[in-house]
């Protein structure tokens, strides 16, 4: 379903050409983009990697500190416009949308100029960093330090803020559990600080609820303010680390998983425990034909060949696996990126992470909107059992019959108890797949949704999936209540969860 601008009074075109005047003068022709003169014609479309319709933009404004931010929603506030900001970091939600609203008829604030990485305590385990800060900028500054990152898989040109107010997955856990503190405009300017944030003249406990009712959910997956900072939390860096590599076939999956999870259960895997399907072990230059784990265990040099011994004696006592490899004995092969990007992931480097980029859509990370072929994502939540994980896998070839698009999975256990799937849809760009790929996308929506399997993030044209799956209503008014009190003038654009 296409979205279009919820504001309840018409686009004030004249005051909108105003503060664009305004918002010119305070930071540079050079970082504005609208049409001169001003009309209520958008910006010229632009192409997005998922191909999804691009959505009518009025402006794209560039600021370069969070003062100008400030400034920019006062005078917003000011001029009566009538049209929502939409901020983004650094544009790469890819799959879900990249750089696009989910809404018609918004200005662009794009913070991919906030980059400073203020302050970072390496003893303590924090780096206060702002949105256009990426993955590989905050690793690169992390080599040689006592802690790393919790990076994810996708390419280290990508916001480290963006993806967790997304509530998006690393490789050590649920980003989410990154974030201590966030520094946050609110709708009409002000600037305030939730969670934990770090004193200048003492060090304090990393204490993220505080006292009393915590504000900081507040701002994930939200609407209600404009994030221009966070205290991300740094992990400690693991003495030692060995990335086991186990293969099985199709008829093995329900014994396997159930291997698998009293592994997990029982503590001896260190962070996100991945399975790739075959169709996605295949894609990225894996063995054909095999499901791939990939499981890491770290810690002190002693524990990770103790617990690395254990568990290749369970691999044996099984007999469910076909394939056991350790990547301190065989390293990666040269196209297997999966094991190589995954490998030095859970050790906090992204520097390998763009091979998978681009065997995935055939461009790096500048190109993948411009050029890249088709890419789209469904990601739900699922129970860590081998019953969970056959039907999703079941409900994917029910796809593939119906639309011809054959997804790829792959399996993220966050706990014993919780699965993060990451369903990939990959098409040429041409129209007859186009209109496949997203046929196959919003079929997942309906049977995974109704086999109970709810997708945690949103793409841009499933936004109202929300209202669907909206289980708590009076949970659902209060957090409307909160934005009206908020932002009486509608100046942030609904999003995808609003």
């Amino acid at each position: 379903m296409d979205q279009i601008n919820r504001s309840s009074q018409p686009i004030n075109f004249t005051a909108l050409q105003q503060v664009l005047v305004q918002v010119e003068q305070l930071i540079g022709e050079e970082n504005l983009t609208y049409n001169k003169p001003m009309s209520s014609l958008p910006l010229p479309p632009q192409r997005n990697v998922s191909q999804f319709r691009s959505r009518a933009i009025h402006a794209v404004i560039r600021p370069h500190t969070v003062k100008q931010v400030q400034q920019i929603i006062r005078l917003f506030n000011q001029f009566k416009t009538h049209i929502g900001l939409h901020a983004i970091s650094t544009g790469k939600n890819w799959g879900l949308g990249s750089a696009q609203p989910a809404t018609d008829g918004v200005v662009l604030m794009d913070l991919g100029h906030l980059k400073a990485q203020r302050a970072i305590d390496s003893s303590s385990g924090w780096a206060v960093i702002e949105p256009g800060v990426t993955q590989l900028e905050l690793f690169q500054t992390l080599v040689g330090t006592e802690r790393m990152l919790n990076v994810t898989a996708s390419s280290g040109h990508t916001s480290v803020l963006g993806n967790a107010l997304d509530r998006g997955v690393g490789l050590q856990r649920q980003r989410t559990e990154d974030i201590a503190g966030l520094e946050v405009v609110l709708p009409d300017g002000e600037l305030i600080r939730v969670g934990w944030w770090p004193e200048t003249l003492k060090k304090t406990a990393v204490n993220i609820n505080g006292l009393g009712p915590s504000l900081l959910p507040l701002f994930t997956q939200s609407n209600l303010g404009i994030v221009t900072a966070a205290v991300v939390k740094l992990l400690p860096r693991p003495e030692a680390q060995c990335v086991l590599r186990l293969s099985f076939p199709q008829e093995n999956i329900h014994p396997a998983i159930s291997v698998l999870r009293r592994w997990f259960a029982q503590d001896l895997v260190s962070g996100v425990l991945k399975i790739y399907d075959a169709v996605s072990t295949e894609s990225y230059g894996g063995m054909p034909g095999q499901h791939l784990v990939l499981l890491c265990v770290s810690g002190t040099e002693r524990r990770v060949d103790a617990i690395t011994q254990v568990l290749l004696d369970e691999v044996a006592e099984s007999k469910q696996f076909t394939q056991v490899t350790r990547s301190d004995a065989a390293p990666a092969a040269a196209n297997d990126f999966v094991l190589q990007v995954v490998e030095h992931a859970y050790a906090g480097d992204p520097s390998y992470n763009e091979k998978m980029l681009k065997s995935a859509v055939g461009q790096d990370a500048t190109q993948v909107d411009p050029a890249g072929s088709g890419w789209l994502f469904f990601l739900p939540f699922i129970p860590f059992n081998s019953d969970a994980i056959v039907k999703a896998f079941t409900l994917i070839d029910i796809i593939y019959e119906k639309t011809g698009i054959r997804a790829g999975t792959t399996v993220n256990a966050l706990s014993a108890d919780l699965i993060d799937l990451v369903v990939s849809l990959r098409f040429e760009p041409n129209q007859e797949e186009i209109t496949q790929a997203h046929q196959a996308l919003d079929l997942a929506y309906e049977l995974f949704t109704e086999a109970g399997f709810y997708p945690y993030r949103l793409d841009i044209d499933h936004s109202h999936w929300k209202g669907l799956l909206e289980r708590d209503l009076p949970s659902h008014q209060l957090v409307l209540r909160i934005k009206q009190m908020l932002d009486p003038n509608s100046i942030i654009a609904p999003g995808r969860y609003a």
